[in-house]
This record gives C-alpha cells, sequence and structure tokens, in this order.
C-alpha cells in the first residue's frame, strides 16, 4: 500500500487549523452520537444535507487509520479521470457507517470520517472476510468531498427516462437483427440452409471419424465475430479452449455436433440460440453472431460429470 500523498489540498491545510474542544477518540475529531467520528473542512450549515436515495458526485480516498495506507482511491473508479465519482446514497449499513457520514454533508463540503473497518468491509461491502492488512477493530478514515446532490425524485427520473431509452434500443436492435443477417447471408453468397433453430452451418474443411455427442468435452480453436466483421474473442494464436459441449450457448452444442474430429466449420448463430436480448460483455442484445471452429478433437466426460470451463464467447 502507498502512503497517501498530498491530497486535496485544501483538505489538507483545513485540516491543520482544524481543532476540537470534545474528548474524542481521534484527536481533531468529534464523534457523533451513533459513533461516527467527523471533522469537517468545509461546511454549509445552512445547506440541505444529502439524504438516502440522493445520487451524490464525490472525490474520496479511503485508507487503514493507524498508517494512512491508501486502500480505496475514486481515481480508480472515476469514468472521466477527474477522479470524482457518482455515488447513489443507501441507507446506512452499519450504525456510524460512511453512508452516515455522508448524511450530514451539502453540496461544497469536505470532510474527514473514522468509523469501524470490520463493519465497512462485512457489512457495507459485505465481503466475506477481512483483507490480510486489517484487524478486527481497526479504523478506517476517509476524506471526502461531495461536488454535487441530485435529489431522489430527480435521480429516479434520469433512470426511468435511462431504462426507457435501454429498451427502445434493445427493440431498435431486435427488429433490425432479421434484416441484418438476411443482408450478411446475401452479400456472402451463403446457400446453406438454416437448420430448425435457425442455426447455419457451413463446413469448411472435412473432419474424420464420429462427432462428438452434447455431454462431451470438446477441445477447439475459433473465432468469434459480429456481422460487422468485428472479432470479439479468439483463442488462436493462444492455447485452445477445451469445454463441456452441453455448458456453453446452444448454437454452439448444436453446431459442433455436426463436426468430425479435424474439421473446421463456420456457424452463423441467431441470437435466440446465442445470447439473446441480454448480450454478454462485447456482444450487444439480439446480435447473430459468426463463429469460425475448429474441432481439434473431444472425449466422454468424466465420472461423476464435466467440470465447468470458460465459455467461449
Amino acid at each position: 500500500m502507498k502512503k497517501i500523498p498530498v491530497l486535496l489540498s485544501s483538505l489538507a491545510a483545513a485540516a491543520i487549523l482544524f481543532s476540537s474542544c470534545n474528548n474524542s477518540k481521534f484527536e481533531g475529531y468529534e464523534m457523533a452520537d451513533n459513533g461516527l467520528y467527523y471533522k469537517f473542512f468545509k461546511h454549509d450549515k445552512d445547506a440541505p444535507t444529502a439524504k438516502e436515495g440522493d445520487g451524490l458526485n464525490i472525490r474520496y480516498v479511503i485508507m487503514n487509520q493507524k498508517n494512512d495506507s491508501i486502500i480505496l482511491d475514486s481515481k480508480n473508479a472515476s469514468p472521466d479521470g477527474s477522479g470524482y465519482y457518482n455515488f447513489g446514497l443507501t441507507k446506512s449499513s452499519f450504525k456510524g457507517s460512511l453512508e452516515d457520514g455522508m448524511m450530514m454533508m451539502a453540496k461544497g463540503d469536505s470532510a474527514s470520517f473514522i468509523f469501524s473497518a470490520d463493519s465497512f468491509f462485512l457489512k457495507t461491502l459485505h465481503s466475506n472476510e477481512l483483507p490480510k492488512q486489517i484487524k478486527q477493530g481497526d479504523h478506517l478514515k476517509a476524506l471526502l468531498c461531495v461536488k454535487e446532490i441530485t435529489g431522489k425524485t430527480e435521480v429516479e427520473a434520469k433512470q426511468k427516462k435511462m431504462k426507457a431509452e435501454q429498451m427502445e434500443a434493445m427493440k431498435e436492435m431486435e427488429v433490425n437483427e432479421i434484416p441484418l443477417r438476411d443482408k450478411y447471408i446475401s452479400d456472402n453468397k451463403v446457400t446453406a440452409k438454416p437448420t430448425a433453430s435457425g442455426l447455419y452451418y457451413i463446413e469448411t474443411k472435412k473432419g474424420t471419424g464420429s462427432s462428438p455427442k452434447e455431454t462431451d468435452i470438446v477441445k477447439v480453436h475459433y473465432t468469434g465475430k459480429l456481422l460487422d466483421g468485428t472479432i470479439f474473442d479468439s483463442s488462436v494464436g493462444k492455447e485452445p479452449i477445451e469445454f463441456p459441449l452441453n455448458q456453453v450457448i446452444k448454437g454452439w452444442t448444436e453446431g459442433l455436433q455436426l463436426m468430425k474430429k479435424g474439421g473446421k466449420a463456420n456457424l452463423i448463430i441467431p441470437s435466440s440460440i446465442g445470447y439473446g436480448p441480454q448480450g454478454g460483455g462485447p456482444i450487444p442484445p439480439f446480435s447473430t453472431l459468426l463463429f469460425e471452429v475448429e474441432l481439434l478433437d473431444f472425449k466422454p466426460a468424466p465420472a461423476g460429470g464435466p467440470q465447468g470451463a470458460p465459455q467461449p464467447h
């Protein structure tokens, strides 16, 4: 862990000037009724404070209170690199939590809070165990700056609008999938007929012997593309991938059962037997996919059932 550098210079300067007259466990901090230790560097007492359900645009650094080693820094989560992060303020995860501290802050405020480390990791972050450098009874220290507060009603309205826009975009993708697939088939002079499921199987190199069964484990090289030619995944130039054939998308399960060892084929897989309306990773919703597949080998699953493996996508 790195020691915290001079961060948020206005906070550091204000911290030097700050003093407290109460009997707090931590010098310079006051203790709230809920057990949270706090000190403000800048505080607008007349401005409304954040509430549960509000959206906060904040800069934060969370450190081990004992040695100021950084544990979390919003610079690592900030999409634009500014260090500010949009955070939805939820119900307090424990008495004296960091959420409780945020609810003390107004727009433009900057403050520091000290709170229970084990409660933060186990209750706020829902971790299964504490990090090695954290012991039960330890405390964390957070530096926070609130740039903006968006009210709960406005947050919900924005979320509703975003959801509606996403639904509209998905409908458009759904409507466009068949015309785009038909155009690809026409432009590339695909003569193969689809199976009952909609799969197009195009053999490019004949294999030998028998074909794998649905329960077999197959070993393949593959390249996956979108209809526009964008490669979203490939094993070529790497180790081949091995996986149970009945634990992948339906288009793969069906298509590879048509192949023989050593054979190669192109699969045109509609979203209905691919990644469906949700898509996956780099694959948009309602995407017809193109796979170039080489079946290197296959074998029966071991006794007790096949083991899970990374799914090609």
